[in-house]
């Protein structure tokens, strides 16, 4: 249990976590460098995927990358409070930093609350809680990505087998000492990537949904909607 002081600065690291999900890469490299919103273009999305396909492959690099670093920024706050690692106080305070971060990326007050879907982020916090699990899933995305070349589809398939390999007898080999917190968290994490791909399933089901294309960086005077 924290004590008065402990629980003020719990909360005050819950808004630091939020704060630094708010800090959308995307949004800013495209103001800054191309002039644009890439929340008006392709899928709206400000994240990876969609800046790749606005603003080129370079730019949708920096971007994925700065998203789960967010991630892994954010559940690694925990080291400021004296919980012992692999103790559910430990992990409950990985994810309630993590989930801050996701709400920042999804709702960021720097840009009118109008984010992205927070994925990247997402598994960012999951790298920091149970890395050997997401090493894992990101095999599986990459496995499903190779066959399907759907960045969604990918998302989906390797983030419902988290759940799966957390929650299995497999776990035990993962990381002996897993706690009951991350078993929940795993299925929510689960249920909420469908839910939040529940567009991009119904553009799959009527053909609509554009396969990953890699895409070279915007040009001076070239149009963007055409991209």
């Amino acid at each position: 249990m924290l004590p008065p002081e402990g629980i003020v600065a719990y909360i005050i690291f819950i808004l630091l976590a939020y704060l630094i999900g708010s800090i959308s890469s995307s949004i800013l490299l495209g103001k800054a460098i191309y002039g644009i919103d890439v929340r008006k273009y392709g899928s709206l999305n400000p994240g990876a995927n969609n800046t790749q396909r606005i603003l080129g492959w370079k730019m949708g690099l920096v971007v994925l990358v700065f998203d789960l670093l967010k991630g892994v920024a954010a559940a690694s706050l925990v080291f400021f409070f004296p919980f012992k690692p692999e103790t559910n106080s430990f992990v409950i305070t990985q994810i309630v930093f993590g989930l801050a971060a996701i709400l920042g990326h999804i709702f960021p007050v720097y840009h009118n609350f109008r984010g992205g879907k927070g994925v990247a982020t997402l598994c960012g916090v999951l790298l920091a809680i149970h890395p050997f699990a997401v090493l894992i899933c990101t095999a599986i995305f990459l496995v499903v990505f190779f066959f399907t070349r759907y960045i969604s589809v990918s998302v989906i398939a390797a983030v419902t087998c988290f759940p799966f390999l957390v929650n299995s007898l497999f776990a035990l080999w993962l990381d002996p000492k897993e706690t009951l917190a991350i078993k929940i968290f795993s299925i929510v994490v689960g249920v909420t990537i469908w839910l939040t791909h529940l567009s991009n399933l119904k553009r799959l089901w009527h053909g609509k949904e554009e396969k990953f294309r890699l895409k070279k960086a915007l040009k001076k005077g070239e149009d963007v909607a055409q991209r």
